[in-house]
């Protein structure tokens, strides 16, 4: 059947494309912060233990919500590693580095996942995709406050 949702074709297919790149950062974001979650060590274990789990798990629901709007948009979303790592712009981790490091890294992952977001506007604004701008505001909202948290535990 048709898809007729009051936004075109090749609206659609733009808009899509600009989530899908969000989809993959945020998919890579959730399995760096997963990682660093099983081998952080230190003196601030416990604490940054529990806020890792914490931003991996709203991650995981993230990564269903982007995937889904694609979805509704009418088009496939991206689901492989291949496809994610050709779309991502967030730097996998090489090894397990130190807490501090850890947490430099989420800053700066957080920031990427923020830039993509501000550059998706585009495409759903020209298209009046209120439902896309909506979501593109609440991740920016929720990485701009996660990247100020992690960014606080790096000052001495």
């Amino acid at each position: 059947m048709k898809l007729n949702i009051g936004i075109a074709e090749n609206d659609r297919k733009e808009i899509a494309n600009e989530l899908s790149k969000l989809l993959a950062d945020t998919y890579l974001l959730y399995v760096k912060t997963h990682g660093y979650h099983w081998n952080v060590t230190g003196p601030m274990f416990q604490t940054l233990h529990l806020m890792f789990e914490t931003q991996y798990n709203e991650l995981a629901l993230a990564v269903d919500l982007i995937a889904e709007r694609i979805r509704a948009l009418g088009i496939p979303a991206p689901a492989s590693y291949k496809q994610f790592a050709e779309l991502a712009s967030v730097k996998e981790a090489d090894g397990v580095p130190t807490a501090k490091k850890m947490i430099a890294d989420l800053v700066e992952a957080q920031e990427t996942v923020i830039r993509t977001a501000r550059s998706a506007f585009a495409a759903p604004e020209k298209a009046n995709d209120q439902a896309t701008l909506d979501l593109l505001t609440q991740r920016i909202q929720l990485h701009e406050k996660t990247a100020w948290m992690l960014r606080s535990l790096l000052e001495e």
